[in-house]
């Protein structure tokens, strides 16, 4: 769970991260959608770690920008609560579990590359 999060759930606040891949997932209909990876997710105001990674669906704001692995973002996103896990009612599982995500990303721009930012000594 991510626990810094969960003190900031509702708030929309700006954060640092590093691109790491594309992916793909079937959403509710079936269809297959473009997916974006980042992680080492920071809270610029603190400069704390608040998660390892985070999943976005792809949207047209990440097209006018050229991503290469490795490459630091900002970006400001809203703190939200989701529910994860399995559910199976006729065997009666129900591994629901209450998470946080970053969602509705806005004001998206490339920082700069990670490794210029590990000689500056800045942490991403």
């Amino acid at each position: 769970m991510r626990k810094k999060l969960e003190a900031e759930k509702g708030k929309r606040k700006k954060f640092r991260a590093v691109f790491d891949r594309i992916g793909k997932k079937k959403n509710f209909k079936g269809y297959s959608e473009d997916t974006i990876l980042l992680k080492n997710i920071v809270d610029i105001e603190t400069n704390a770690v608040v998660a390892d990674h985070v999943w976005f669906t792809y949207m047209k704001a990440f097209d006018q920008l050229s991503f290469t692995k490795g490459v630091a973002i900002e970006f400001e996103a809203r703190v939200k609560e989701y529910t994860k896990g399995y559910v199976n009612r006729q065997l009666k599982i129900n591994n629901h579990k209450t998470d946080f995500k970053l969602s509705h990303p806005t004001k998206i721009k490339i920082v700069a590359d990670v490794k210029a930012l590990n000689q500056e000594g800045h942490s991403v």
